[in-house]
């Protein structure tokens, strides 16, 4: 079985896909881990010393090398993947298991407001623009999430409970 999770940064991806690869008995795998390890650099070395388009370029190179092995996993990708280039189309494409991890627009707010150092993209963004940053992203983002297989809309379920539900949906 393979499965993708997708979502917007904060939804739960590597937090949900490490219980549910857990409990189906598979590998987890991170799609930003595999690319730093493949890279022997940090997404952030990687943005900086060769640019974004170097890094989308390899980061649909390292997600085609995954959905096409034969094991058995659960990929967590990065919040912008299925955004550029033939992302979605290549995990729509090759797996039956895409997952939106769908978050309000509140939740999401108040999840990454205590995050933001950790998040390069909402870093220096004032807490009073984040809601406004973030709808944006998620508006521009929705078609793209919105093409998973699977849609499981979720606020203030438990991590264990949304995994359960998810390994449900998923057997």
């Amino acid at each position: 079985m393979k499965i993708v999770l997708v979502g917007y940064m904060g939804s739960g991806k590597t937090t949900i896909g490490k219980l549910v690869a857990k409990r189906l008995k598979i590998k987890f795998l991170d799609l930003d881990g595999y690319i730093e390890k493949a890279e022997e650099q940090t997404i952030a070395q990687l943005f900086l010393e060769k640019g974004e388009l170097y890094f989308r370029k390899k980061e649909f190179f390292y997600l085609n090398e995954i959905l096409s092995s034969d094991s058995n996993f659960l990929l967590s990708t990065g919040g912008g993947t299925p955004c550029y280039g033939a992302n979605m189309e290549a995990i729509t494409h090759k797996t039956a298991n895409s997952v939106y991890l769908k978050v309000s627009l509140d939740e999401l707010v108040r999840r990454l407001s205590t995050e933001k150092a950790q998040r390069p993209l909402i870093r220096d963004i004032a807490n009073a623009e984040l809601p406004e940053f973030i709808g944006k992203h998620l508006f521009e983002r929705s078609f793209y999430y919105n093409q998973a297989n699977i849609t499981i809309s979720y606020n203030e379920t438990t991590p264990e409970e949304l995994a359960n539900e998810l390994v449900k949906r998923l057997v």
